[in-house]
């Protein structure tokens, strides 16, 4: 039994029993104290949540699992005049590979040649992919090299290729958890948003995130969540939410079949069924972050609210340390067997959820 259920108590089971009845009648519905009693959940009531969650997910999105075959690349490792001739074919074998979408994140080394429009344009003129690219701090050093506004920063990304970019960077969206996390350069709470809202009004979509697992109560975590339902409100910008422990467990492990801690275990799965139940209505797509997780663990949490597996993460032969999570890459007969295993449909998806 993990911390977080010792704070609540065996007595309270039933209480969660109650939460979990009223979530039933209306998921996105509950006050605070509703979601903060279900991310404690354990036992017959765990499973509960998890068969509630799973439920709605198949009202929601139906059973299709679905996925994108997507390359990843680090900034650094590509960038500058001298790397054009690299990234140009890396990029067409991707493509060549069945790829749709470049993801590419990190910032470029202050003394580069380079510069972030000329990069993005490098990319998408060399192949129709999409590009996915560059976190809100990314974002802000861009404008800052071409001494532009964001927004108008913003709209030449997009008019030179860029078409999505990563709500990473969000950790948890609470200014005293992100200065102890970190001693502080993660942007502050209220310029992530700003910076994530401007990207959306600027006809770009972004993932969603959350990183938990470390000093942030349950209680943070909710209004984490709540804060990313608010923006979608205003924008409906976001694709997805995918939720990642602090410390991935398959640094360790392996990303096939890891050992999960116990403890980790039912915080996973009660964060990501309590995330399907709270952005319901706003947030079609739950994904399963595998890379962090491990299979196996995305295996149970398909089962318990999420939809997607994300990408295959292709390595490709050229140069397969150029990608930040380089090694960990699935196949299609991988993502088919696990469609097998759960029963369900598999399908194929561009960034933004169509069909590719």
């Amino acid at each position: 039994m993990d911390r977080g259920v010792a704070e609540v108590g065996l007595s309270d089971a039933g209480r969660v029993r109650e939460w979990l009845a009223e979530a039933e009648r209306n998921p996105a519905g509950l006050p605070d104290a509703g979601y903060i009693a279900l991310l404690h959940a354990d036992g017959s009531e765990l499973e509960r949540l998890c068969e509630l969650a799973d439920a709605l997910r198949q009202r929601t999105v139906g059973d299709a699992l679905t996925y994108v075959v997507n390359r990843n690349l680090d900034t650094a490792v590509v960038s500058g005049s001298a790397a054009r001739e690299r990234l140009a074919a890396l990029v067409s074998e991707a493509h060549a590979l069945g790829a749709t979408e470049i993801c590419m994140q990190g910032p470029l080394p202050a003394d580069s040649d380079d510069d972030y429009l000329a990069l993005i344009a490098a990319i998408t003129e060399t192949a129709p992919l999409h590009l996915h690219a560059f976190r809100p701090e990314e974002l802000l050093d861009g404008a800052a090299r071409r001494a532009l506004p964001l927004d108008e920063f913003l709209s030449r990304a997009k008019d030179s290729g860029l078409g999505s970019v990563p709500g990473t960077g969000a950790r948890i969206l609470d200014d005293d958890v992100r200065a102890r996390l970190k001693g502080s350069p993660d942007l502050p709470v209220s310029r992530w948003v700003e910076v994530i809202e401007t990207a959306h009004r600027a006809g770009l979509t972004s993932t969603s995130t959350m990183v938990y697992g470390h000093v942030e109560t349950p209680a943070q975590q909710v209004a984490h969540l709540r804060l990313l339902a608010d923006i979608q409100d205003r924008t409906g910008g976001f694709t997805e939410f995918i939720a990642m422990p602090m410390v991935p467990v398959t640094a360790a492990s392996g990303f096939v079949d890891p050992v999960v801690p116990e403890a980790l275990r039912r915080q996973t799965r009660a964060v990501h069924a309590v995330a399907r139940l709270l952005l319901h209505g706003r947030i079609d797509n739950i994904q399963a972050a595998w890379p962090r997780l491990g299979l196996t663990m995305a295996v149970e949490l398909l089962r318990g609210g999420a939809n997607d597996l994300g990408g295959l993460l292709l390595d490709g032969r050229l140069a397969p340390e150029s990608g930040p999570e380089a090694g960990l890459s699935l196949t299609v007969t991988d993502v088919d067997r696990i469609a097998a295993e759960l029963g369900r449909s598999l399908r194929r998806r561009t960034t933004r959820y169509g069909h590719a």
